[in-house]
């Protein structure tokens, strides 16, 4: 799988995460706190492989703006992620949190997917976009089995160098 349809894969499972949390009544803490569990882990892993792998194959000139603008969108996401790690779906505010949270990972999502993307398919190759995926989804694998939600309290003083 090349490097751009598995991030689209995963922004794929990410919204299909939020719109079960949607759906779950406000008594099911235990539910909604399983399934932020979920969704952290795999933003964190998934904001961490286009850190180190996809932003930097990426970056030309044509795409530096869009990817200064991803990294300060990831750090949003990354704020939002350490501050609701810290609450319990019953505090008042968590609700609130997720949706913002929401927000931001579709319209990052959608900037991704409606712009860079097209962006990085003109300067990488099908085998260089290939190459990356294989190494993009090691990456995340092994990140998932570490619980990567862990490691994002650590990442909100500055975005990503890209």
């Amino acid at each position: 799988m090349n490097a751009i349809e598995l991030l689209k894969e995963q922004h794929d499972e990410v919204n299909k995460l939020f719109k079960r949390y949607e759906k779950l009544a406000d008594s099911a803490d235990e539910e909604r706190r399983e399934l932020f569990i979920q969704i952290a882990d795999r933003l964190s892993a998934h904001a961490t492989i286009e850190e180190q792998y996809f932003y930097p194959a990426s970056k030309s000139a044509r795409t530096e703006d869009q990817l200064l603008e991803a990294v300060e969108e990831h750090l949003a996401v990354k704020r939002l992620i350490a501050d609701l790690l810290d609450m319990e779906p019953s505090d008042e505010n968590f609700d609130a949190k997720m949706k913002v949270l929401m927000e931001n990972v579709e319209h990052h999502v959608e900037e991704e997917e409606k712009e860079l993307f097209k962006d990085v398919k003109k300067i990488l190759s099908e085998d260089q976009l290939l190459a990356l995926g294989v190494q993009m989804k090691a990456e995340f694998d092994e990140l998932m089995e570490a619980e990567p939600r862990n490691e994002v309290p650590m990442q909100t003083d500055t975005a990503a160098p890209i």
